[in-house]
């Protein structure tokens, strides 16, 4: 009789056990079907939240209106902001770059008059860095050698000014104010620095353009006004496009620097550089104008060389 009240006992504990767990089982099902179905993420696709860019406007550029009104160019625009904003390294990287040069190219472009817009052609043209194109152009304004040398910039074995920022700034603001002065109209300046002055005239004469809106021509030229408009936009508000960075986060100016007047040859860059308490490589960061490991100098004409002094 014991065994048998001790089977019944121990079977009403082990019932009541399993209802408890089921029970629990039940509640627990409920709470995650509540969970996925209120903040669970999809179970298949990306984990990203993609959305389609805002294009109500209004888009400037040089203190002009982009004319989103027409389809065409809605559309084309729509393209670039689309490319760039979910370009993510490559706009990362101009966001971190700009710290470091946007102040200099502000600076010479409003000495210049030139609208402060322009900056955002050296933006498209390099990406902010030193770059050399597979036809030649090279440095942050992508000059060819014959335009830098017609501008005033020194290009030879040892020096290429092209990678001097001041002076190839100061040479583009010269530049696009000679087309300024031909076009009358910043858009049709920057579309004529990406495809020439004669071959925009060119186009716009044979189609009966007004406006660089109304040209059919290579792809490359009919993005590249909207690329620079879809590189301001990103740029000036890049948290509206899911960028998020620290003033830490950025690159810093190189501006701790002395100026060294330079009026003899320097055989050896390298020596050069240890005798004034720097090295070879630092010297090139701060002035990657200068090309070779040598420094041809005319004495009626020196040059000034900046020496890093701090620790960036």
């Amino acid at each position: 009789m014991k065994a048998l009240l001790g089977g019944i006992g121990f079977g009403l504990v082990f019932l009541i056990f399993w209802l408890v767990l089921l029970s629990t089982g039940r509640q627990q099902e409920a709470t995650s079907a509540q969970l996925s179905t209120e903040v669970s993420p999809p179970t298949t696709g990306l984990p990203q939240l993609v959305r389609a860019i805002d294009l109500t406007g209004p888009f400037t550029f040089a203190g002009q209106e982009v004319p989103v009104d027409n389809f065409d160019v809605r559309e084309r625009l729509d393209l670039e902001l689309t490319r760039n904003a979910y370009f993510h390294r490559n706009t990362l990287l101009l966001l971190k770059r700009r710290t470091r040069y946007f102040p200099t190219i502000e600076r010479i472009l409003a000495e210049a008059g030139v609208p402060d817009d322009l900056k955002y052609l050296a933006a498209a043209e390099s990406t902010l860095t030193e770059a050399v194109s597979p036809a030649g152009a090279k440095g942050v304004w992508q000059f060819m050698a014959p335009t830098g040398r017609a501008y005033g910039l020194r290009i030879d074995g040892e020096v290429d000014e092209r990678f001097h920022l001041e002076k190839a700034t100061r040479a583009a603001t010269l530049y696009l104010k000679d087309y300024y002065k031909k076009f009358e109209d910043w858009h049709k300046v920057a579309a004529a620095y990406n495809m020439g002055g004669p071959n925009l005239s060119k186009w716009l004469e044979r189609q009966r353009a007004e406006a660089i809106y109304d040209l059919d021509i290579n792809a490359e030229t009919m993005q590249y006004v909207f690329r620079i408009v879809a590189l301001k936009t990103i740029l000036e508000d890049p948290e509206s496009f899911g960028y998020h960075l620290e003033a830490s986060d950025t690159y810093p100016s190189l501006d701790d620097f002395r100026t060294v007047t330079v009026d003899r040859s320097v055989s050896n860059l390298g020596d050069f550089a240890l005798a004034q308490g720097t090295t070879y490589r630092l010297l090139k960061r701060y002035n990657p104008w200068l090309i070779s490991g040598s420094l041809s100098v005319d004495p009626d004409k020196p040059v000034e060389v900046r020496i890093p002094t701090g620790s960036n």
